[in-house]
């Protein structure tokens, strides 16, 4: 009997005594979950797109006559769709971002002016086509850029006097013309290699001389000078090719 009253004893001792020694025992370290990759928009390579919207062509219409005096003869605005592409390099360097582009345009804006120097008579331009060339500079929060460019510009017109009786076209000139383009601009990235965006543009393009294919009606043997400025609105859609993945944790 008392041998089988010490055996308790030390098992009862046993028991409280193991879970102390327990609590002794180093405890293994847990890891921290691994940080969340999420992935960030990068606007770096090369580009190609389509661009299509609306135009607008101011035109004020001048004749130099034989003595060499500039006559004026009045103002006129016309506009119309504009259709075309555009292919450019972007890089990014923290949020800003850098480019240059070209683009190329198809359009349709035709403006038409009664002459007041001879009122049987209206004078006509066509902007048929033009083309960008220009850098840019932007600043991104992930997906969305923002941006200015700046740069050259060249215009295709064709112009004309018409006869306002019958409506044939008498005299015609073309001629390209060169000037300066700023614009401002929006892209989203709406996946990983493709992005759509809205862009204005401006082209100041001065001032040029042209001659007819035969002797101006309006006033002869004399040369017409044609102030333009150009307002564009257009519908971008883009797709870039590569660029390197940027990790944001």
């Amino acid at each position: 009997m008392k041998h089988l009253l010490f055996a308790a004893t030390g098992i009862v001792a046993l028991g409280l005594a193991a879970p102390a020694g327990a609590a002794d025992l180093p405890v293994a370290p847990v890891k921290a979950p691994p940080p969340i990759i999420v992935p960030m928009y990068n606007w770096s390579g090369f580009y190609i797109g389509a661009n299509g919207g609306w135009g607008e062509s101011r035109n004020c219409w001048s004749f130099i006559n034989v003595a060499g005096t500039t006559v004026p003869d009045g103002c006129s605005s016309g506009s119309g769709g504009v259709f075309g592409g555009q292919l450019g390099y972007r890089w990014q360097m923290g949020q800003f971002v850098y480019g240059f582009e070209g683009q190329g345009n198809w359009a349709d804006l035709k403006s038409f002016h009664v002459s007041t120097i001879a009122p049987a008579f209206s004078t006509s331009t066509t902007v048929n086509s033009f083309g960008l060339i220009t850098g840019q500079l932007g600043y991104a929060v992930d997906a969305a850029l923002f941006y200015l460019k700046g740069g050259a510009a060249v215009v295709g017109n064709h112009y004309g006097v018409i006869a306002n009786a019958t409506g044939a076209e008498l005299g015609v000139a073309s001629a390209t013309k060169w000037g300066g383009a700023l614009g401002v601009g929006f892209e989203y990235g709406f996946a990983p290699n493709w992005s759509v965006g809205i862009e204005y543009d401006r082209l100041f393009m001065g001032d040029a001389n042209n001659s007819f294919s035969v002797n101006n009606p309006i006033l002869a043997n004399s040369l017409n000078r044609i102030g333009q400025d150009v307002d564009l609105v257009t519908i971008r859609l883009n797709y870039r090719f590569g660029g390197p993945v940027t990790a944001r944790y």
